[in-house]
């Protein structure tokens, strides 16, 4: 008999690489949830996710093998809960929301690993005078304990930009502010988050360097690391980084803190039967390593990229773990050495599409690197400012995937993939 196995907002993307997964012919793989109703709707309320979740797996005739979480909030708090009613193994709703409230998060990681911790601090946005109850001095970044990537994360140099960030702030955090605290009342809260809760910000040093994320796993208290993503930027970069590649090219005493820094986190709050990948930055000139936060899933964004250099999806060690056995993925066995996720940006100035690549274009692209694909997030007529989830720093027209046989060789084809595809905006006046 096939095990049922169910992903929230599961995306036909996502569906095909779980195709490469060891035992895919004896798993049945199921969608719960839309992409539009878990990931990208505008409002959202926690709770009536949860009744909707619980709702489609009731009314599911067969049995409910595993749960997975492969997307930020709101579905990766959904799952823990889930897995509790159907008796799949999960981490706890604790460790769980300790990750995803950032402010929480830092006060958790200052206790065991304070090396890799910036300076912060938390701010209710709404109290008279917030800069108040500012600790550090300008310039600093100031974000939403909860938020989507970058959205609501603002660079701070004097106190005007604060008052800017403010404004912007308080327009927008009850967005996912509000459903977070529906979440957070399935924990039990220290004192200081039940003051600065889904509506409150962090106030962090400005730290600077490349990115990095180890992806792995806790299973019955045995912590693995599966794979090291690298986000390197190039230095006209729009954006924070570019890129994800994997494997990582980073020295391996940096791969080696990453790693202990995360088993150490983890370990402290308690985290187990469970995936993540935590996210790092290491500035090369002074060989100082920051921790920025640590995710509690396995991530989507990563899925091809693996499929691409180990020839498997990194959904098969979060079906292990919900089946209850012991997680391992495929070492190398795909089709190259190097993979990228590499993002199309384009500056931060509100314009509506005329024109994306077409099929012709792309096909064009693929017939002179193989293994490439193009994903489109946006079509004709849209216009950039409607695009839900957008950084701080620039829009993202769509993404690439991209195959080479070192990291310098992506480099060089994420450029010409970028001169090669045809897009056109027109500006838009304010």
């Amino acid at each position: 008999m096939k095990r049922n196995i169910f992903v929230i907002a599961l995306e036909d993307k996502q569906r095909h690489a779980m195709e490469t997964l060891r035992d895919a012919k004896a798993l049945d793989i199921h969608g719960l949830l839309s992409v539009n109703t878990a990931v990208e709707a505008k409002s959202i309320s926690f709770n009536g996710l949860l009744e909707q979740t619980k709702a489609q797996l009731d009314d599911f005739s067969g049995t409910v093998d595993g749960i997975i979480a492969q997307w930020d909030f709101p579905t990766s708090v959904l799952v823990p809960l889930l897995c509790q009613q159907y008796d799949i193994p999960s981490p706890s709703i604790t460790s769980v929301l300790t990750c995803e409230h950032k402010l929480w998060s830092r006060i958790e990681q200052q206790k065991v690993i304070p090396d890799v911790v910036p300076d912060f601090c938390g701010v209710d946005p709404f109290k008279e005078n917030p800069i108040d109850q500012v600790t550090l001095d300008f310039p600093f970044w100031i974000k939403p304990v909860k938020a989507f990537s970058s959205h609501l994360g603002f660079k701070v140099e004097n106190q005007t930009q604060f008052d800017h960030a403010i404004e912007e702030i308080r327009k927008g955090i009850r967005q996912l502010g509000d459903p977070f605290n529906e979440a957070l009342e399935y924990a039990d809260l220290p004192e200081e988050i039940k003051e600065l809760d889904g509506n409150s910000c962090i106030v962090e040093e400005i730290i600077k360097g490349v990115q990095a994320a180890p992806e792995g796993t806790v299973f019955q208290g045995e912590f693995n690391v599966h794979g090291i993503i690298s986000q390197p930027r190039a230095d006209d970069s729009l954006t924070l980084y570019d890129r994800l590649e994997y494997p990582s090219n980073l020295p391996e005493h940096v791969h080696h803190k990453m790693v202990e820094a995360a088993k150490t986190f983890l370990t402290h709050i308690g985290y187990d039967n469970g995936c993540f990948n935590a996210e790092f930055m290491w500035d090369e000139e002074t060989d100082k390593l920051w921790l920025i936060e640590v995710n509690t899933r396995i991530s989507q964004s990563h899925s091809e990229i693996f499929v691409l250099v180990d020839g498997m999806s990194n959904h098969e060690v979060a079906i292990d773990i919900a089946l209850g056995q012991r997680p391992s993925l495929l070492s190398r066995q795909g089709v190259a050495p190097v993979a990228a996720k590499c993002f199309i940006p384009y500056a931060h100035e509100d314009g509506i599409v005329t024109r994306v690549p077409s099929q012709e274009n792309i096909q064009a692209l693929q017939q002179q690197l193989p293994h490439t694909d193009v994903c489109l997030d946006v079509s004709p007529g849209q216009r950039l400012s409607d695009l839900l989830h957008q950084d701080s720093f620039c829009y993202r027209l769509g993404t690439l995937y991209i195959t080479g046989n070192n990291h310098e060789e992506i480099e060089e084809r994420y450029k010409f993939c970028l001169d090669f595809l045809d897009f056109e905006i027109e500006k838009v006046d304010l």
